[in-house]
Parts: structure tokens; C-alpha cells; sequence
């Protein structure tokens, strides 16, 4: 099996933080669903925003 580069594989752009990200073995059957780069902005996305004072 050949080695892919980094810079080969398909990228997306977080819904949460826009900073791009690139495709990841275990999102492999899912890819098409994947928004977010991390759990960590998954779970933001959910948040309503707080203004403070």
C-alpha cells in the first residue's frame, strides 16, 4: 500500500472555529457528515452565546 501525503488528502473548513482540517482514517465511511475538526467544537456549537456585562 502506498503512503499518502498530508497535503493529498481532502480537507474541510470547522463550522465552529474555521480553521481547516483534513480527512482522518476513523471518518472515513463518514466524511461527508463530518463539520467539526474536534469534540471540542462539537460541544461548542451547542452553546448559546452568553453576552456579559
Amino acid at each position: 500500500m502506498k503512503q499518502r501525503k498530508k497535503s493529498d488528502l481532502p480537507q474541510k473548513v470547522c463550522a465552529t472555529c474555521g480553521l481547516p482540517f483534513t480527512w482522518r482514517k476513523k471518518w472515513e465511511k463518514v466524511w461527508g457528515d463530518v463539520r467539526y475538526c474536534s469534540n471540542r467544537c462539537r460541544r461548542e456549537r451547542a452553546k448559546p452565546s452568553v453576552k456579559k456585562n
